[in-house]
């Protein structure tokens, strides 16, 4: 995955069991950090539907170059855990069932029990990026969970309730919560989340009063990131450079 920027520190990574809930379960996980000694802003990392398979570890491991600590939480682990689906027709089925079995509150408790681990690690500062799936979860935790940055890369269905991540209410009705800064990253041809939807979620950030930036790539669809098109990889980098920035508060 390049991004055009320089990649400041080596990277050491480890697959860790996080307690979540007090009877003595755990949830998996996929950290890397900067190889150096030193505190490091912590970055809660959302797998899409496919778990946390190379794509998601290479996006942790690339933001821990970046000099943050990054953790990817299997939000499969009470169903299926360690879970890494192929990304084809069947992987993309088994995801969405999956999706269907994770509750809004166990997800929320998944994140919080990240967000305690990396601040257990040293790290005063945590955010977090989600892609897809993962986006959604970002947005949901940030109307619960006092971080400092979220990154959402086309996170859908945050205006139905169409999935149990976004149930009793629309995840969407949940934006006056929220405290950080939201940086928002799709494609203008994205069939999850529309012209009409994207404005929703424009004007619920400003109704909130919540910093915010939405950026809609032209001539890119869902997912764009470690994609292979021309205008797939033009969007990935920009995203790339702002996202950072973003987390760092600039």
């Amino acid at each position: 995955m390049s991004t055009g920027l320089p990649i400041a520190h080596p990277v050491r990574t480890e697959r860790v069991e996080i307690p979540v809930g007090g009877d003595g379960a755990t949830m998996g996980g996929y950290l890397a950090r900067p190889a150096v000694a030193g505190a490091f802003p912590g970055v809660v990392v959302g797998m899409e539907l496919f778990g946390v398979d190379q794509h998601v570890r290479d996006v942790c491991d690339r933001l821990a170059g970046l000099g943050f600590v990054a953790l990817a939480p299997d939000f499969h682990h009470r169903t299926a855990p360690w879970a890494e689906l192929p990304r084809d027709d069947a992987g993309r089925t088994r995801g969405f069932e999956l999706l269907h079995l994770m509750t809004r509150d166990q997800v929320l408790a998944d994140v919080g029990a990240a967000i305690g681990h990396l601040r257990a690690q040293g790290s005063g500062q945590v955010g977090m990026v989600g892609l897809s799936m993962g986006g959604h979860i970002a947005y949901l935790a940030a109307t619960a969970y006092d971080l400092d940055a979220v990154v959402v890369f086309y996170g859908g269905w945050l205006t139905t309730t169409e999935v149990p991540l976004s149930r009793p209410e629309p995840t969407l009705s949940r934006t006056s919560g929220i405290t950080a800064r939201v940086l928002f990253l799709v494609g203008e041809d994205d069939h999850i989340i529309p012209p009409e939807v994207r404005q929703e979620i424009r004007d619920a950030l400003h109704e909130a009063g919540v910093p915010h930036k939405l950026v809609a790539y032209p001539g890119v669809g869902h997912r764009f990131l470690g994609t292979d098109t021309a205008a797939d990889r033009a969007a990935a980098a920009d995203a790339w450079q702002r996202v950072p920035a973003f987390l760092n508060g600039r």
